[in-house]
């Protein structure tokens, strides 16, 4: 402890977090105080600013918490508190207040003195409601009170004009009034799901900066045809709620990418929201007996969700297939005219693709006939998921090296033919690497010592590329490999030293025979040998046992086990095998 206060006088952050403490020693509260002569460099200590004392179990806390007034984070979150001092308010710089996952029953008043705060978070608690000073606290732009008892919200907050991110999902709200909503005009998320709201308050169309609302499973019976004004929108979530009809002005909406309306009471679907740019629309358990065939110029659609509606005008398979293929349908019954007006160019759904990365961080631009990497890919900020997958891309180019927040990047079904090791090099936090079905050449030898942190690669389809077989050993995180249809005739020896891997797909291969060094991989979950040459299993594979979930051996001219055996699945075989190694090795 004396170590770590020493090094806090020098950063004035100080971290406690997960150390099983009941209470907050007394020497944090004391801070500076005492420091004389006797400590090195007394002079030059710092006054804490930074305080994490997340994941224990500290029940209270003193009001000598004043005694840190340059607090500006405080995170007291996953302890078992009932309440806050009012020494709270005696903290003029705080700034961050996390006090979620505790059983605190009240926020004082006092907390409006603390009018530097910026975000606070009181989520899964035991509140009833919020204290009326928090409207004190004109900085607060994040407020997070989900998983309480709340059932209304101070109106006091309609001061909070600069708040951009409310979460008040699972709690009792009834109604947010009129003049709340219309004071946050800075809201960019919104999210009110799981309460007992009758309605969307009319006010909400002054909201021009709202990106995503989160209104599902309430009691909302109709959506204000003032929604035209949220001209920001681009993800409604309104599902399980009561809502009959749409008001036409939703058409409107032009960068909504996401509108989710499944369990309602919809009886149709309105001709006019068949403008919206959508890429999902959920309309799943409604009572829709069909659709408008406008629907059919709804191109950008990716996901059209329908099941649960007593369509009488669509024939069943049609409404469960894929849903290019209903759009098509649907554009079959408009008139020619109306039909040339159905085509979407490519630049117009990279378009939206884009957009909607800007909120989710996740950009697909899968099957869209792409030759080239768009340079919205490398434009559009830092994405963490790319899916360039179903396109006749050659080569990634160089610019995607900035794209450095990249966590997984799916390139499947291209026609990438040189490893593009000098592109993955800078992409330092991948995670996931998919590059199955391209006619990818020879990995060279250290070609995954670029990718150090995968924990995901699928080469499956890529028969050449592992005839010198590059080492796996360079992957150690590896969790998830698949090397389907890869013409191996043997498993590449290095993999059993992959101790994380939780799944490796060698179906479709001609492997004889599997190394007995498969038996460390402790840490194997599914392991899928199907349709290869394998005659002989070997007993130590019983050692897998039962970490193995899923062991798939369909397509194998196996003869050292019988049928019976094989058809009782994966536990049965892996005891078989087990019962046959000897004593010592069991």
């Amino acid at each position: 402890m004396d170590r770590l206060l020493k090094a806090a006088r020098a950063s004035g952050s100080l971290n406690l977090s997960n150390r099983s403490l009941t209470e907050i020693p007394d020497e944090v509260y004391r801070n500076l105080e005492g420091l004389g002569g006797g400590d090195d460099k007394w002079w030059e200590a710092v006054e804490l600013q930074k305080l994490i004392l997340a994941h224990n179990s500290i029940a209270s806390l003193k009001e000598d918490l004043r005694n840190l007034p340059f607090l500006a984070v405080l995170n007291l979150s996953h302890n078992s508190l009932s309440q806050l001092p009012a020494a709270i308010g005696e903290l003029p710089q705080l700034k961050m207040l996390d006090v979620s996952f505790n059983s605190i029953v009240n926020i004082p008043e006092e907390i409006g003195s603390a009018m530097s705060l910026v975000k606070l978070d009181c989520s899964n608690n035991q509140l009833t409601e919020l204290p009326s000073s928090l409207g004190r606290c004109l900085e607060l732009s994040d407020l997070k009170g989900s998983n309480n008892l709340i059932t209304s919200l101070p109106e006091d907050l309609a001061n909070c004009s600069k708040l951009s991110k409310l979460d008040m999902e699972g709690n009792k709200l009834t109604v947010i009034s009129e003049n709340l909503i219309s004071s946050w005009t800075m809201l960019t998320e919104f999210n009110a799901s799981k309460n007992l709201l009758n309605g969307i308050p009319t006010s909400i169309g002054g909201l021009s900066r709202l990106i995503r609302v989160y209104v599902h499973q309430n009691r909302i019976s109709a959506i204000p045809s003032s929604i035209i004004g949220c001209h920001s929108l681009t993800e409604l979530y309104l599902g399980n709620n009561n809502i009959s009809t749409l008001p036409v002005e939703i058409g409107a909406l032009s960068r909504l990418g996401t509108l989710d309306l499944h369990s309602n009471q919809l009886k149709d679907y309105p001709v006019e929201a068949c403008k919206l740019s959508l890429l999902v629309l959920d309309l799943s358990n409604n009572s829709l007996s069909g659709l408008p065939p406008e629907m059919g110029k709804m191109t950008t659609l990716r996901k059209l969700l329908l099941s649960g509606n007593p369509m009488r005008t669509l024939r069943s398979s049609l409404v469960s297939g894929p849903t290019p293929a209903l759009l098509k349908f649907l554009r079959s019954r408009l008139s020619e005219d109306e039909d040339s007006e159905a085509v979407t160019t490519t630049k117009e759904v990279i378009a939206m693709a884009t957009r909607l990365s800007i909120t989710s961080k996740e950009l697909s631009m899968e099957g869209l006939g792409l030759s080239a990497v768009p340079s919205e890919v490398w434009e559009s900020g830092e994405v963490i998921k790319l899916n360039l997958s179903r396109n006749s891309i050659q080569e990634l180019p160089v610019e995607l090296s900035s794209c450095v927040s990249l966590q997984t990047l799916i390139l499947s079904k291209n026609q990438i033919k040189e490893w593009p090791g000098s592109i993955l090099k800078s992409l330092s936090s991948l995670s996931c690497l998919k590059l199955d079905n391209n006619p990818l050449k020879q990995i060279p030898l250290d070609g995954f010592e670029v990718v150090p942190k995968l924990q995901i690669l699928d080469l499956s389809g890529n028969a050449a590329s592992l005839l010198d077989v590059p080492a796996f050993s360079s992957l150690p995180y590896l969790q998830e490999l698949y090397l389907r249809r890869m013409r191996l005739s043997e498993v590449p020896s290095d993999i059993v030293g992959l101790q994380q891997l939780r799944i490796l797909d060698l179906s479709q291969n001609s492997l004889q025979s599997i190394p007995v060094g498969l038996k460390d991989l402790t840490s194997l979950k599914e392991l899928d040998l199907s349709n290869n040459n394998i005659s002989v299993l070997l007993p130590e594979l019983g050692l897998l046992e039962p970490s193995l979930q899923a062991l798939r051996l369909d397509g194998n001219p196996l003869r050292s086990i019988r049928r019976t055996v094989l058809d009782r699945g994966t536990k049965a075989v892996l005891q078989y095998l087990k019962d046959k190694l000897p004593e010592q090795e069991q």
